[in-house]
């Protein structure tokens, strides 16, 4: 198992840098102007200033090279500006700096990836709790009055868009009973128990919207897995051992059963940190997704360049993290 996970994080390196460059490719050649959100009144000669100050007019393989400096690098490196004959920085941190606001892509990202866990990711693990019990229940009492109101509930999850269900609930929960706030407050900072309570009701209704599609999604993985092993001679095996049903259930049936949901799971995680882009909108949660839609919107790729790839980088290693759990899950798969 060592050996291979070192096999892995050696192959991730070409994979990411590849990665990289298409990110990079891809958002450098889309149609954009930075300066476009700027007023009428300026001038086409200081708007050509403009983009040659964020380093628009050199070669795209030199601005490809100092953005990947800038990302992997804190300090400058004067070998290396020296060697390529560029300029990096004169005794600045390197940093990845926003085109809309002059501040580091890493500082931003900082300021609003609190946001996104506590919302985003409560909302995941939630719906993880939620969504393995009733999958395996329902597997087990196949077409039960439960199974049959879980299929139901998981569709109308799965298929209902998270903006409708999120506008319904502020309609419902806000405007007319009052329960909870219709905006997320960003702001508002936990410092007793008082401001704890109101950090809770605010996050009820956009954890709710995101756990109920999180969980149906899972749900329905869970079920069909566990459906498939139910069937299988080791279970009919076990059984005639005379183990328990909860153990033959709950040990061996769940255990093989979690590996295709265990990529489900793995694949999802990097969202959490992408945050929800529709759900954040609609609840005026400054998190990542909506520092994502403001850098499309002010074409400021170094933000959107860094934020994809830390996207692609999370994927790549929750993938090596879920190949790993498969051989912890399931003894017959070996890596070495």
């Amino acid at each position: 198992m060592l050996n291979y996970t070192i096999r892995r994080l050696l192959f991730t390196i070409p994979t990411l840098l590849f990665i990289s460059f298409i990110i990079f490719l891809l958002l450098d050649l889309a149609p954009n102007d930075p300066t476009g959100n700027l007023p009428m009144t300026i001038t086409p000669d200081v708007r050509e200033k403009i983009r040659e100050s964020l380093g628009l007019g050199q070669p795209i393989h030199i601005r490809y090279f100092k953005w990947c400096v800038q990302f992997f690098v804190n300090e400058p490196l004067n070998i290396v500006e020296q060697y390529f004959d560029i300029t990096i920085g004169q005794g600045d941190r390197l940093r990845v700096s926003s085109w809309s606001t002059r501040s580091p892509v890493g500082d931003l990202i900082a300021e609003r990836m609190p946001q996104t866990l506590w919302v985003v990711g409560m909302s995941y693990v939630i719906g993880i709790l939620i969504a393995v019990p009733i999958g395996v229940y329902s597997a087990y009492r196949q077409y039960s009055w439960f199974d049959q109101t879980g299929t139901f509930v998981s569709m109308v999850g799965f298929s209902v868009p998270t903006f409708f269900t999120g506008v319904l609930m502020i309609v419902i929960f806000s405007v007319y009973l009052g329960w909870f706030p219709s905006k997320y407050d960003t702001l508002h900072v936990v410092t007793d128990w008082e401001s704890f309570v109101f950090q809770v009701r605010q996050s009820i209704m956009p954890v709710s919207v995101l756990a109920l599609f999180n969980a149906s999604t899972i749900s329905r993985f869970m079920r069909a897995s566990m459906l498939d092993n139910l069937n299988q001679d080791y279970v009919r095996t076990a059984r005639a051992k005379g183990m328990t049903e909860r153990i033959v259930v709950l040990v061996h049936v769940l255990r093989n059963s979690l590996i295709p949901v265990v990529t489900v799971i793995a694949l999802g995680i990097p969202q959490v940190f992408g945050g929800a882009i529709i759900t954040e909108q609609v609840f005026s949660i400054n998190g990542l997704g909506a520092l994502l839609i403001q850098g499309i919107q002010g074409a400021d790729i170094p933000l959107v360049q860094t934020l994809t790839f830390i996207f692609a980088v999370l994927i790549v290693f929750f993938n090596l993290i879920a190949d790993i759990l498969y051989g912890i899950l399931d003894p017959r798969i070996r890596y070495d």
